[in-house]
């Protein structure tokens, strides 16, 4: 498949209310923007996306295959967010289409927010905000506690787990976590060789996992059983990794102390649709509605961020942090000429494109090469536009998944 970057100005479709400087980032680079404030069901999507060359998303709108086989143009999915699980990666690799999301650009905000919340639960802030709207005032520092000298569990070690680590230790925190890959402690931190040894260690325990399938229900009864009497517990990772129902219980009989929740396995897909939980009206709960990430301050580094990897990799070919295509940075601006040759990783490809450009009287003037898997991806810059012929002979290859052409500004 070859997309020709002489034909009209490209499309990005951008969805579920992405910060306007991410349309800035893709107006000033030559795209027509749609925006849309809500999600798209696949029949929908479907429809949209047939002339569609970016498309950006939030946690809503699930890209299955299906969305993806009625995107002829897609180049890239722009996830405005940490998680991709609602994009089939596979499918978009075997198509050739780059995905990209935000890792790092909200982890600030999560964090703060874990932090407010570990504070509110444990002055219990929240039952003096009700009894004062109610009329009473009840000024006692009964059960309520400062988060200095506390022990915090830290359940995933990433990006946002780590930063939260050394925010909690500066407020007098001890802090064990736990992770099932190796990860550096940062600060006075304490690994924790099992989860069990992480919930019989600490008073507040918090998730911060990513949203793989194997992390479906990894909190449930066994785990809350074993988690020390009068503890807190906190999820701002992903909603189906606890058992709400057993969360409900543990909450209700006294053992734990108090939870705050900011993701559910099942979410309203707009405001317009009622939420509905097992941990509503619990005076010793806090709910929010998915808003971890949903700073004025991280929406708009996420829109800068995500847009400029969708503009880069269409107009040089970067797919630098991609999620499922080989990485190549290509910090080079395309000289007379780009090829972007998505391929099977199979023994023998580059020789076979060098050899059918040589062929063809044109020099290889830089060459970018990285593999993923079963798939490849090399960057090839030439001397001269390539002809039709050459196109064709590429296209052939049997190892092809997806070319793409892009003109220079050399001589």
């Amino acid at each position: 498949m070859n997309e020709e970057s002489t034909r009209a100005a490209r499309r990005a479709l951008l969805l579920e209310n992405i910060h306007p400087d991410a349309v800035s980032v893709l107006e000033a680079a030559g795209f027509e923007v749609e925006t849309s404030g809500r999600a798209l069901g696949e029949a929908e999507l479907r429809e949209r996306l047939a002339d569609v060359d970016v498309l950006g998303i939030r946690s809503r709108t699930q890209v299955t295959e299906g969305a993806l086989e009625s995107a002829p143009r897609l180049l890239a999915v722009g996830a405005f967010c940490i998680g991709t699980n609602q994009v089939d990666l596979a499918s978009a690799a075997r198509r050739g289409i780059a995905v990209f999301n935000a890792p790092f650009s909200n982890t600030r905000s999560v964090v703060e927010l874990a932090i407010a919340e570990m504070i509110a639960l444990t002055r219990r802030l929240t039952d003096k905000s009700s009894a004062m709207h109610a009329g009473v005032w009840d000024k006692s520092a009964a059960g309520s506690h400062e988060i200095r000298g506390r022990r915090l569990g830290i359940v995933g070690y990433g990006n946002i787990g780590s930063q939260l680590s050394v925010l909690a230790e500066t407020l007098g925190m001890g802090v064990w976590f736990y992770d099932t890959a190796d990860k550096l402690a940062l600060g006075n931190a304490r690994p924790c060789g099992t989860l069990e040894e992480l919930l019989e260690s600490v008073d507040i325990v918090t998730l911060h996992v990513d949203g793989r399938p194997t992390n479906r229900q990894l909190f449930g009864e066994h785990e809350l059983s074993r988690m020390r009497p009068q503890s807190l517990f906190l999820n701002l990772s992903r909603g189906f990794v606890v058992d709400h129902a057993a969360l409900r219980a543990h909450l209700v009989s006294g053992h734990l102390a108090g939870a705050a929740i900011d993701v559910f396995p099942h979410e309203p897909a707009s405001s317009s649709e009622p939420f509905v939980s097992e941990l509503q009206g619990l005076p010793n709960v806090i709910l929010t509605p998915h808003v971890g990430g949903s700073t004025e301050e991280a929406q708009q580094d996420i829109g800068n961020f995500v847009a400029g990897k969708l503009v880069r990799l269409v107009g040089q070919g970067t797919t630098s942090l991609s999620v499922n295509l080989p990485r190549v940075d290509v910090h080079e601006p395309p000289g007379a000429c780009r090829l972007l040759y998505v391929h099977r990783n199979v023994p023998g490809v580059l020789a076979d494109v060098n050899s059918l450009i040589a062929d063809h009287g044109l020099n290889v003037e830089g060459e970018w090469l990285g593999t993923l898997g079963d798939i490849g991806y090399v960057v090839t810059d030439i001397s001269a536009e390539p002809s039709e012929g050459l196109v064709k002979e590429l296209e052939a290859l049997a190892a092809t998944v997806r070319l793409r052409v892009v003109q220079g500004s050399g001589p």
